[in-house]
Formats: C-alpha cells, structure tokens, sequence
C-alpha cells in the first residue's frame, strides 16, 4: 500500500486516535469511522479493530508506571469534551494508593487532571523507566511517578514539573559559569543546557577524583530579586543526600563497638520506639525494615521528633522488602544522638563533618535567611502559572536525619569520596553491598542505592525548592555532586558532568 508506516517499537493507540480526530477535524475525513480506517490501513492493518490488536500485542510499553500514566492521559484528555464524567473514588482507587489518596485527594486530583486537558492530548515522551518507575515529557512538563510492585501497580508517587520551555521570566538571563579548580572543558556546557532544558533558576556541580583536588562550577542565579550570582560557595538543601551521611555516622559508632548492626533497634532507643521489636539497625540503614512512620512534616523550625512522630513508629510494611522510609532514617538520627550523647547536629558533625573538612554544611533548625548565616544560601524557588519563579515558603523537612543537612556541592563530592576513610574497610565494603532489591532498579546497600552492573551508587533527592544529586564510583576513584535550587530530578545533569570526566561510560545514565 502507498505510504504505509510500520508502528513503533512502543506504540500508543491514545496517540493514533488523536491523530484521527485531528485529521477529521482538518477536514480530510467527513467521518471519525473514515479517519480511523485511514489510520489503521497506514500501518497495515484492515481496520480499526486490527490495528487496536496490533497495539495491545505489544503490551504495555515502559513499564506498570507508563501504563498508569497512558491511562491518566486517556481518562483526562476528552475532559473539555461534552459528555465526559469524572472518575469516582473508587475508579480512582484502582489507580492511586490508599496512601497516595490520602496526600493528594480525588478532589484535588480531578482538579488538576481537568485544568487542561488539551495538554493531555500531546504525545507522552517516555525518558526513562523501569518496571515500576518512569520519567516522562507531556506538553512541556516533567512527569516522575512510581507504582507500587506488586498488582494492581497502583501510582504510589507522581510530580509534574514544569520543564524550560514553560518558563518565562526576565530574570534568568544567566551569567557566566564560576569555577573553583580545574573543571572538565563540557561543564559549563552541561550546566547552561539544564538551565534551559529543566527550568532551573541555578545549578552547581561539583567532583573529585581521588590523590586529586577537586572542582566546582556554578551556573546561574542564587537570588533571582537581588540580581546575586550562583557562586560555588553557595549553600543548598541537600535533603535525601543526608541519608548516606546519617548512615556513616550510625557505622562509625559500629565500627566503635557500640553498636550492633543486627541487633534489634528498639535496643537503642528510648523516648521513641519502633511497633516491631524485630527491625534490625541493618534493616533500617537499608530501607528494609518495614517502617511505615508519616512523611517527614516540613515547618519553619524544627521540633523535637517525639512531638513529630509520637512515641511509636509505625511498622507496617514487610520486613526484608525496601520501603523507602524517611522516618527509618529519623529512629536512626535518634540513636545516633543517644549513643554520643549529644543532640543528633553536633554528633553527626563530630563524627563525619569535622574529620572530612565538610566546613560549609550544616544542620539549620529554622530556614536558612540569605545575608544571616556565616555561608551563603540560596533562595529556594517553584514556578508559577505563569512561567515565572516564585520563592517557595521556607519550611524544613521535620526529620533532620533523612533530610536536613545544608551543604555546598563541594563538600558532598568531599564527603562521596572521603567517607570510606572514617570506617574499617570491611564495613565500608558492607555499606556499598547490595542488600535488598528496589522497584527502581538499584539495590539498596547500608544508606546507598548501589547499580553494580555500571560501578557506582549514589543518593538522589529534593525538596521545597531544591534537588540535590551525590554519585560515586564503586572503585572509590570518583564522587561528583549536583545541586539545583528548584525542585526537579538532576541526577541525570550530575550523571552527565560524570561522564565528561571520564567517570561513566557513554550508555551509563545514573545510579538509577
């Protein structure tokens, strides 16, 4: 047949009937029916119904989360048309979590599935994905989402960010690249093309190479209203990237013989205790323990986290399955603190900081105000309807444990390549063993997600108004760290400056 087309390897039939109606509505067909069989004679097929066949035989493409995304955008995308009725709680119950429906309500999800659904009608750009997480592009927006692994692979996790080409304001005309060190010749190449792709209002890299010194590059702005220039001194939330901090200093109080890592965790706590006496520190640091504790809750202070979290830390889930528990990692903060005997911020700066000169990073226990601490900090940003960078309200994550530490991005390479130095090798080894299988791919090792196949491990994260990156390589050779102040997954950008370095081979493309 004249101008037959072979379907994709992952076909869409969302996007086969939207292309249908839009040559209908061009006036090409009189008929949907015509348009359609049209279509469906174009990719070699007699009709409609076949070419429906011919999609599904391919399966879902990308993964359980692109298939929860397709059906999003399949359920959403007619919302304008006349007729079309809004899922229920139940339908949508059999697409959300339990869990996820108690965050984000069906209320509030019709509300921002419905605000454009036009939106939904453009091509769902499969990034990355495994079988039960993906990273996609739909009209200008990043889409990050992640099931549960087991069926119905309900979304358990989803953000939509806006990507560059959302973004309008007159504020970001970016300066120059500023360097410390000798940075790879692509850096500052690498740094202004995610600014413009991702819609970041700064970005820093950072990296070391062991028996070297290291280097650091800023691109862009730290404060958009004063006009003030990202410099690579320039303090960010580091978030998530205080696990792996948290968990070098729980081993170096192992390695001092007061802690046991298979000994049960509840030993060695006392104000708050774990529901399941069973949970083991090793479970905790690896995200095996099944705690089920609330979502860090964020505040312009800390407070004391038996006020956050009450006497009990829910235990759920299944023993020896990851469950990413941010909560995990706050009874661990809590055993660090009873163990030295100080307040969870000065034992953890005695035990890893000092020794590993991280000078710049900290623990704030209220939000960091520019011009008022001895580092400079950046301004924390979101984007608006309107494309424009709004400054987000400064509220810290409530376990300082899991996600409270303030760093510069040379001081994380430093900590990504020193860490190993404060411990016994055979512990350090043990930290970067796999332990436990994640839905995303990586194992999880004793406060790291560890990709053996590509060499490395590293933590990823992000919060109001930031994201923060730390790759290293399993060899010990190379650490390399990426801090952004608007939140919006940068992994790949660290990954990227990785392998100008030398650090990752061309197919490599993260920890995860």
């Amino acid at each position: 047949m004249s101008g037959q087309r072979a379907l994709p390897e992952q076909p869409s039939l969302r996007h086969l009937k939207l292309e249908a109606k839009r040559r209908l509505a061009a006036g090409e067909f009189s008929t949907l029916h015509g348009s359609q069989l049209a279509v469906a004679r174009e990719h070699g097929q007699p009709s409609w119904t076949a070419l429906k066949a011919a999609v599904d035989a391919r399966g879902p493409a990308g993964g359980r989360a692109v298939d929860q995304l397709r059906w999003i955008a399949a359920r959403f995308g007619d919302a304008a048309d006349d007729g079309w009725s809004a899922p229920g709680e139940q339908e949508l119950r059999g697409h959300f979590t339990d869990e996820f429906l108690a965050h984000v309500t069906p209320e509030r999800l019709i509300a921002m599935f419905t605000a454009a659904p036009s939106e939904l009608r453009e091509e769902l750009v499969v990034i990355t994905s495994s079988p039960f997480t993906a990273q996609c592009r739909i009209a200008g927006r990043l889409v990050a989402a992640a099931t549960e692994p087991t069926p119905p692979y309900r979304l358990a996790g989803m953000q939509l960010r806006q990507l560059g080409e959302r973004v309008s304001d007159d504020r970001t005309a970016s300066p120059d690249t500023v360097t410390e060190g000798d940075a790879p010749d692509a850096v500052a190449g690498i740094a202004a093309e995610a600014i413009a792709r991702l819609g970041l209002p700064g970005v820093c890299l950072a990296g070391r190479v062991r028996g070297e010194p290291g280097w650091a590059a800023a691109t862009g702005w730290a404060d958009l209203d004063r006009a003030e220039p990202l410099r690579p001194g320039h303090v960010f939330p580091a978030y998530e990237l205080t696990m792996p901090v948290t968990a070098v200093a729980v081993l170096r109080l192992v390695a001092d013989g007061r802690l046991g890592l298979d000994q049960a965790a509840n030993r060695y706590l006392g104000a708050v205790r774990l529901a399941d006496d069973e949970v083991t520190v090793r479970q905790l640091l690896s995200h095996a323990g099944g705690v089920t504790g609330p979502q860090p809750p964020t505040a312009p202070a800390v407070s004391e986290l038996p006020a956050v979290l009450g006497p009990v830390i829910g235990c759920a889930g299944r023993r020896g399955t990851f469950l990413f528990s941010a909560a995990g990692y706050a009874a661990l903060g809590e055993i660090v603190a009873s163990l030295a005997d100080q307040p969870y911020p000065e034992a953890v700066s005695r035990l890893v900081l000092q020794p590993l000169e991280m000078t710049a990073s900290w623990f704030p226990t209220s939000w960091p105000i520019p011009g008022q601490t001895p580092s400079p900090v950046v301004t924390c940003y979101d984007v608006g309807a309107e494309g424009v960078f709004e400054a987000v309200p400064g509220h810290l994550p409530g376990f300082l444990a899991a996600g409270g530490l303030w760093s510069t991005a040379a001081d994380l390479a430093r900590f990504g390549l020193g860490w190993r130095s404060l411990l016994p090798r055979q512990l350090a080894d043990q930290a970067l063993r796999p332990h436990v299988a994640t839905a995303a791919g990586p194992m999880a090792g004793l406060g790291w997600l560890v990709n053996e196949p590509i060499g490395l491990a590293g933590q990823a994260g992000g919060g109001a108004g930031g994201a923060a990156s730390l790759i290293v390589t399993l060899d010990g050779r190379r650490a390399h760290a990426a801090l952004a102040n608007r939140l919006i997954p940068i992994e790949p950008v660290n990954a990227a400056a990785l392998r100008a370095a030398g650090g990752l081979p061309p197919a490599g493309a993260g920890v995860h």
